[in-house]
C-alpha cells in the first residue's frame, strides 16, 4: 500500500520528544505533542486560582517543555513559524486524537512498564494499519509488543534518533520480531528522504550499533587515559577535529551531554552483555566514577571534567580536573609532537595514518585506542550487525565521526595493523583473518565507479546499498573521474553529460586557486558538457574569500593589485551567472563572503537544510565585493513593482549585509533573500550534489538559454541614500555601532542607493559592481579595517573598533 504521512503524533514532550516534534515541524508535518496530566498544583496555579480540571494545568507539563526546546540553543526548528505545526496535548484527554495521526511514536522515560502501559492505551484509539514506534535506545522491541494485538505488533519498531534530532544525522531502525518487512522499508525510505537521516537497519540488540560501539570507544578510552596518565586538555587536544572527531572532543562532549547519560548506558551493557569478550572495558574506570559519584555530571551540575569561574569583573576562566587529586586546575594547552608534525597535513586520512605511526605519547595513545576499537568492531558482526558499513555509518552519523572504524583500519592498511594489533594483544576476528587469507586487503573498494564493502557471508565484495543514487566524490576519484584540477580545485565527471567542480582549499576559501578552477570548469563545460555543478564534501561549502593574501596587499598598501583581484573576484561570479550552460551551486554548512555570493550569482541553488548562508564582509571591515552588494540591490529592484516606492525590503536586505546576518537554515536563507523561487532544499547531506546534478539535467532539458546581462535595475538614488543616513545616524547615536561602523554603512548605502542620483534611475550591474569595487577598494586603506582583518586571521576572533 501507498504510505503517507501528514500528521504524527509524539508520545512524550521531553527533550527528545519535544525536539523530534521540531523536526517532523520543520519538513511540514502536523505533529500532535502529548504528556501525561500534572498530578498536583504549582504554587503559581494556586495563586492564581487555577484547578487541576484547568486546561492551562493538565496541558502545563507539554507546554513547558515545547516552550524550553523553542528556546534553546542550538535551534531545533528551521524557521520559528513551524512551531504553528505542533498542537499540544495530555494523554488523558486527547489520546483518542491519535486515530486521525498516520504514525504514532512513544518518546516516554526509558522504563518498560511504562511503555507498556502507554501502548495498551493506544491500541484502543490507534487506527489498525497506522505506523507505531518507539524511540527506546535499547530496551528490546519484543519486550515492548507483549501483549499487543496482531495489527500492532506487525506495524510497530524502534525508530531511535540522536539528540539533537535536527543536527544528528542517524535515525536507527530496529524491527521488532513481527514487523512486516514493507514497514521496514519504508521506515528506512523516509527517514532517508525525507527526514534526512542516514537511515541504519538495527539487529534488536543491547544499545543497538552506534550506542553499543561509541560508548565503547569513549569508556574503553577512559581506561587507557588512566594507564597512560594523560590529562583532560591532552585528551581533548588529540580525540577533536584533528582525527576526524567532533570539535568538543572527548571530555568536552561528556560535559555537554551529560556525564550520567554515557554512564548510564555503560552500566546497563556491562549488566546486559554476559557474553561480550570485552565486557570489562564497560566498567567505569576511576576518572569517570569518582565525577559520576559527586555528581559532577558536567554543563548540567555546573562542573565535570571541566569548570567555567565567572568571576564579578565579568571575567571567565575556565578550570579542568587534575585526575591525580580530582582538584580543579588552570586548563592547560598541551603540545605534541606529532600533532606539531602533522600541521601541514590537509588530507584527514593521510594525517590519521602519520599520527598512529608517529613515536611519541600521542602516537602510543592512537595505537592503543585504534587498535582496541578495531578489535572490537570485528567481533561485533554478526552479533549487531551482518554487514560492516552499518557500523561506519551509524558511528559516524550518531558520534559526528568523519570516518568510521573499518574506513579508518583501511587507511592504516588492514593486514599490517592486524599483525601490529596482535603483538600488542589485540586479536581481530577470525573473519578477518579469513578475508585477508583469501587475498581480500581491505574493508572497501571501488569498483566501476561503486563503493562496495567486503561481505562476510558471501565472502566478496558488494555495493553498499543506496549508494548508487548518491555522488560520493570520494569514489569518483577512486574511479579516476577527475577531469582537471589544480592545488584549490578539482574537476569532476558527474556523469550523464555534467561535471562537478570540488573546493579543496582550507576552510574552503575561494583564492587564486578556486578562481582559476571555477573559471577553467565553466569554459570546459561549456565545451563539452551538459552543465555544471559547484560543490563539495568538506566540512563548510565556503569561508569566503581568502583574506590572507587581501591582507598582505593591503598593508603593502597595493592597491592596484587589490583592484586587480577585486575585478577577476567580480568576473567570475559574472562568468558564472552569464555561462552557456547551466551552473547549479550545492551549499551545505557555512557559505560566507565569498561563498554565498557564488550561490547568488548561480542559475539554481540546491542548498542542504543546515545551511549557514550570509554576507558578512562588514565583519572584517569591508562590504560584499563579489557582486553580492550588486545583486541583493538588483533583487530588491526585481521585487518592487512599478511606480511602488517600498523601501522596507531594501532597508532589511542592508541591514543584513551592515549587521553580517547569517541564516541559521536553508528556510530562514530564503527570508533573508539569499535564496529565491529557483532554489531548491535537500534535506540529506549524501544526496545534496545528486540532486544538484539532476537540477543542471533538468534546465538543460527544459532548453537551457543563456542569460543576458542586465541593464534595467531600478536604483532610488537619494531617496534611498536619506533612508539608510536615518538609520546610520540613529544607530550611531544610540551607541550601536562605532564609528568605522558607520563609515562601512555609508559606504555600502551609497552602493545600494546607486550612488547620490537625484532621482530614481535604470543602471546596469557593471555600474554597480564598479560602486562595490571602488567601496571595497577604499576601505582597504582604513587602519581600522586592517586591525578588523588582522585579528580575524590571527586570533580567530572578530573585533569591533
Amino acid at each position: 500500500m501507498k504510505r503517507t504521512i501528514k500528521k504524527v503524533a509524539i508520545l512524550g514532550s521531553g527533550v527528545m520528544g519535544s525536539r523530534i516534534a521540531c523536526h517532523f515541524a520543520n519538513i511540514g508535518v502536523q505533529v500532535l505533542l502529548l504528556d501525561i496530566v500534572p498530578s498536583e498544583l504549582s504554587d503559581d496555579e494556586k495563586a492564581k486560582g487555577l484547578s487541576l480540571e484547568d486546561k492551562a494545568v493538565r496541558n502545563r507539563i507539554v507546554n513547558a517543555a515545547f516552550e524550553n526546546t523553542l528556546k534553546a540553543k542550538p535551534a531545533a526548528l528551521y524557521d520559528k513559524a513551524n512551531a504553528s505545526l505542533v498542537t499540544t496535548g495530555n494523554f488523558d484527554d486527547d489520546l483518542p486524537k491519535i486515530k486521525d495521526y498516520d504514525w504514532v511514536m512513544e518518546v516516554v522515560v526509558e522504563r518498560l512498564d511504562i511503555k507498556q502501559s502507554l501502548f495498551e492505551k493506544v491500541e484502543k484509539y490507534r487506527t489498525p494499519g497506522t505506523l507505531i514506534t518507539s524511540n527506546t535506545s535499547g530496551i528490546p522491541m519484543q519486550l515492548m509488543t507483549e501483549g499487543r494485538s496482531e495489527d500492532f505488533r506487525t506495524h510497530f519498531a524502534g525508530t531511535h534518533f540522536f539528540n539533537p534530532p535536527r543536527y544528528l544525522r542517524l535515525l536507527e531502525i530496529i524491527p521488532a520480531p513481527e514487523t512486516k518487512p514493507e514497514i521496514i522499508d519504508f521506515l528506512m525510505h523516509y527517514g532517508d528522504r525525507f527526514l534526512g537521516k542516514e537511515t541504519v537497519l538495527c539487529k534488536d540488540t543491547p544499545a543497538f550499533i552506534a550506542n553499543r560501539i561509541g560508548v565503547y570507544a569513549i569508556i574503553s578510552g577512559m581506561h587507557t587515559v588512566e594507564k597512560m596518565g594523560l590529562g583532560v586538555s591532552e585528551v581533548d587536544k588529540l580525540t577533536g577535529t584533528v582525527i576526524g572527531r567532533a570539535k568538543s572532543a572527548t571530555f568536552r562532549t561528556m560535559d555537554v551531554v551529560g556525564l550520567d547519560t554515557t554512564v548510564n548506558v555503560a552500566n546497563n551493557l556491562y549488566k546486559t552483555l554476559t557474553e561480550d569478550e570485552s565486557r570489562e572495558k564497560f566498567k567505569l574506570p576511576k576518572i569517570v566514577e569518582v565525577l559520576y559519584e559527586n555528581k559532577w555530571l558536567g554543563d548540567k551540575t555546573g562542573q565535570g571534567y571541566f569548570k567555567m569561574i565567572r568571576h564579578k569583573d565579568g571575567r571567565k576562566e575556565l578550570k579542568e580536573l587534575d585526575f591525580n587529586t580530582f582538584e580543579y586546575k588552570d586548563a592547560e594547552k598541551p603540545k605534541f609532537k606529532a600533532l606539531e608534525a602533522s600541521k601541514e597535513i590537509d588530507d584527514l586520512k593521510k594525517r590519521i595514518k602519520f599520527l598512529v605511526n608517529f613515536e611519541d605519547k600521542a602516537g602510543e595513545f592512537y595505537r592503543a585506542s585504534f587498535y582496541d576499537l578495531f578489535k572490537y568492531v570485528s567481533h561485533r558482526i554478526p552479533e549487531i550487525s551482518d554487514e560492516l558499513y552499518r557500523i561506519d555509518q551509524a558511528v559516524c552519523a550518531g558520534f559526528g565521526w568523519e570516518l568510521g572504524p573499518f574506513e579508518t583500519w583501511d587507511i592504516l592498511g588492514v593486514k599490517e595493523t592486524v599483525e601490529k594489533m596482535e603483538a600488542a594483544g589485540e586479536k581481530a576476528a577470525d573473519w578477518v583473518h579469513e578475508m585477508l587469507a583469501a587475498g581480500h586487503e581491505s574493508f572497501y573498494k571501488v569498483e566501476s565507479g561503486q563503493k562496495k564493502y567486503y561481505d562476510i557471508q558471501s565472502k566478496s565484495y558488494q555495493t553498499i546499498p543506496g549508494t548508487g543514487e548518491f555522488i560520493l566524490l570520494d569514489t569518483l576519484k577512486a574511479a579516476n573521474k577527475k577531469v582537471w584540477g589544480n592545488a584549490g580545485a578539482t574537476l569532476h565527471d558527474l556523469g550523464d553529460d555534467v561535471y562537478g567542480l570540488e573546493f579543496h582549499t582550507k576552510m574552503n576559501s575561494l583564492g587564486a586557486e578556486v578562481i582559476e578552477g571555477i573559471n577553467t570548469a565553466i569554459t570546459m563545460a561549456e565545451k563539452s558538457a551538459k552543465g555544471l555543478v559547484i560543490g563539495n564534501e568538506g566540512g563548510n561549502f565556503s569561508a569566503g574569500a581568502n583574506l590572507a593574501m587581501l591582507f598582505m596587499f593591503a598593508g603593502d598598501q597595493d592597491f592596484d593589485e587589490i583592484n586587480l583581484m577585486i575585478a577577476q573576484f567580480q568576473n567570475t561570479m559574472m562568468r558564472a551567472r552569464y555561462s552557456s550552460v547551466p551552473v547549479v551551486v550545492a551549499p551545505h554548512n557555512m557559505a560566507l563572503g565569498g561563498g554565498c555570493e557564488l550561490s547568488l550569482h548561480a542559475d539554481a541553488i540546491q542548498a542542504h537544510a543546515e545551511l549557514y548562508m550570509g554576507l558578512v564582509e562588514v565583519g572584517v571591515g569591508l562590504i560584499p565585493a563579489g557582486g553580492g552588494t550588486k545583486e541583493m540591490t538588483l533583487r530588491f529592484a526585481d521585487q518592487v513593482k512599478s511606480g511602488d516606492v517600498e523601501l522596507n525590503r531594501l532597508q532589511e536586505y542592508f541591514m543584513n549585509i551592515a549587521m553580517a546576518k547569517v541564516s541559521t537554515s536553508a528556510k530562514e536563507a530564503y527570508g533573508l533573500g539569499y535564496l529565491a523561487d529557483k532554489d531548491a532544499i535537500t534535506l540529506n547531506r549524501k544526496r545534496v550534489l545528486a540532486d544538484a546534478k539532476a537540477k543542471v539535467l533538468s534546465l538543460d532539458e527544459a532548453g537551457y538559454t543563456q542569460p543576458i546581462h542586465r541593464t534595467d535595475i531600478r536604483v532610488l538614488g537619494k531617496t534611498a541614500l536619506a533612508l539608510f543616513e536615518a538609520g546610520i545616524t540613529g544607530m550611531q547615536y544610540g551607541k550601536y555601532i562605532s564609528e568605522h561602523d558607520a563609515k562601512i554603512a555609508r559606504k555600502l548605502a551609497y552602493v545600494m542607493a546607486g550612488g547620490d542620483l537625484s532621482s530614481p534611475t535604470e543602471v546596469s550591474e557593471q555600474y554597480l559592481l564598479d560602486l562595490e569595487r571602488e567601496a571595497f577598494l577604499s576601505l582597504t586603506g582604513e587602519q581600522k579595517t586592517l586591525e578588523r582583518i588582522h585579528s580575524i586571521l590571527f586570533k580567530g576572533k572578530p573585533l569591533r573598533n
